[in-house]
């Protein structure tokens, strides 16, 4: 198996996290897990017939950006948002990306 990549604090991008943050599945995701922390990955699924390889796919991306922290249960990853550490490296970056997403009548997020 695997091991999941999560970077230090100090090695999370503006960049990273911008870009992980731009395409409304990921959104989506960070949504629900800021409403329900710590859930498997099928549970934040805002699309049930998304592909379990697209959906990995992004769990991954979060995860390398440094917004989520997987751990492994039994076959599942639980998943939970990396808030604390996003909010001292950037402070009130995911709050503000979070309610402009949540105000903009044009989001064509799927959890919408």
């Amino acid at each position: 198996m695997r091991p999941l990549i999560h970077p230090d604090i100090s090695s999370i991008t503006l960049h990273g996290v911008l870009h992980a943050l731009s395409d409304p599945m990921r959104l989506a995701i960070v949504r629900r897990l800021r409403d329900c922390p710590d859930q498997a990955c099928n549970a934040t699924m805002p699309c049930p017939d998304m592909p379990k390889s697209t959906l990995s796919n992004h769990f991954r991306i979060l995860r390398e950006a440094g917004i989520i922290c997987s751990r492994r249960e039994g076959t599942q990853h639980a998943n939970t948002l990396r808030r604390d550490d996003l909010e001292a490296r950037f402070p009130g970056l995911l709050d503000a990306i979070l309610q402009a997403a949540a105000a903009d009548p044009e989001r064509r997020s799927p959890a919408s």
